[in-house]
């Protein structure tokens, strides 16, 4: 009788053992099975265009492919593989980084402080575990390219200086690493399946750092000129914009929409206007934001436009250097009245037919801007 009972006894204890070793295994399976998922990027469109014209163009900006990759192999989860990096000694203090929560302004720290790097258009931007407290959270994948998105768009309509970078080659990536009782995330930026994430004029750090050289020794030749006074070192550089840039009505040409092209080519759109105005002010440490919205001209067409403000003792103006240079027919030249038309404006000229607008992108951040003065600078 005790025979039996033993043997009963054994017969549970091995089929507990059997489905405990089969459920492990099972779970070992989920665990470690490869599961990579490519999210398809959701387009998003600048709202900047460029002088009014009958046809909008708009720049199209694709926000970055978030790939997930769960890792298959025991070995490879080894927790020195995810970098702990410490953004937090970064020192930041511009306008849109300003208005960013504390996640975007992580990101935006780690672009900042890998500035060289990016020139080579391949550098990876490492932001390691930071995120996965969040990863873990129902829809944390997607608070976290909405905060990756706003990054961005507060770092480079805040630094003009980084013409070279092209934001829809940029991808965001996670790295899963599930093991039996933890899952950790490791984030980066890189350029994915693109040659690298510069805009398509360069293609090499050799190429990226002789554009800013002549960017540099542009800006320079200007600054050279200024005298000390607030007022007048705006109005050198306005001129100089206005007198030396065409405007590129084709909407064809390499680099209209920044810096270079203003300085270098010398022939841009709206955003290569305001661009390059900030650009120079920054050097001269007189505040300037870089403005974008609707306005509407002389023949009632609204279309979305590009323009800047800066702050002199203390107040707020609006300067339009692209419509401060109109095309003018047949050869002639712009008159003086013309020319600053839209020169250290306050809200009252201006809202005539200037209406700013803080969402750089469809479904993005909506940004502050510095509240005009009413009236224009005396």
């Amino acid at each position: 009788m005790k025979s039996k009972f033993a043997n009963f006894i054994m017969s549970i204890i091995v089929i507990l053992i059997i489905a405990v070793i089969c459920i492990f295994g099972a779970i070992l399976w989920k665990e470690f099975s490869n599961l990579e998922i490519a999210m398809e990027p959701e387009e998003f469109q600048t709202v900047i265009s460029e002088r009014p014209r009958e046809d909008i163009e708009k720049q199209n900006i694709m926000t970055p492919n978030i790939v997930e990759n769960s890792l298959d192999k025991l070995e490879n989860m080894d927790n020195n593989k995810t970098p702990k990096v410490d953004y937090s000694q970064v020192n930041v203090d511009r306008f849109f980084y300003n208005q960013l929560g504390e996640e975007s302004k992580t990101i935006y720290k780690a672009l900042e402080a890998n500035r060289e790097n990016m020139k080579t258009g391949t550098h990876k931007i490492e932001l390691g575990d930071t995120f996965s407290d969040l990863l873990s959270t129902e829809n944390g994948q997607t608070k976290l390219g909405e905060y990756y998105q706003s990054a961005i768009e507060a770092y480079t309509y805040d630094n003009p200086d980084i013409f070279y970078l092209s934001p829809n080659k940029m991808y965001l990536n996670i790295e899963k690493t599930t093991s039996l009782f933890k899952t950790t995330y490791n984030v980066f930026i890189n350029n994915g399946e693109q040659p690298n994430y510069l805009v398509n004029e360069f293609s090499s750090k050799s190429e990226v750092d002789n554009a800013i050289s002549k960017v540099e020794n542009a800006k320079k030749d200007i600054i050279s000129k200024r005298t000390g006074d607030i007022y007048d070192d705006i109005r050198i550089v306005h001129d100089y914009l206005v007198d030396t840039i065409e405007y590129d009505t084709s909407i064809s040409q390499p680099n209209i929409y920044d810096a270079y092209g203003a300085l270098i080519n010398r022939l841009c759109v709206c955003e290569g206007y305001a661009r390059a105005f900030k650009y120079i002010m920054d050097d001269m440490n007189i505040p300037c934001v870089l403005v974008i919205g609707k306005a509407t001209n002389s023949k009632g067409e609204t279309e979305n436009h590009a323009w800047n403000y800066v702050n002199i003792k203390g107040a707020w103006y609006a300067i339009d250097a692209t419509w401060d240079d109109p095309v003018v027919l047949n050869g002639g030249k712009a008159t003086y009245a013309s020319k600053y038309k839209y020169f250290l404006k306050g809200s009252n000229t201006m809202s005539k037919d200037h209406t700013p607008s803080g969402q750089f992108t469809e479904g993005g951040k909506v940004f502050n801007y510095p509240t005009l003065s009413g009236s224009n600078y005396q």
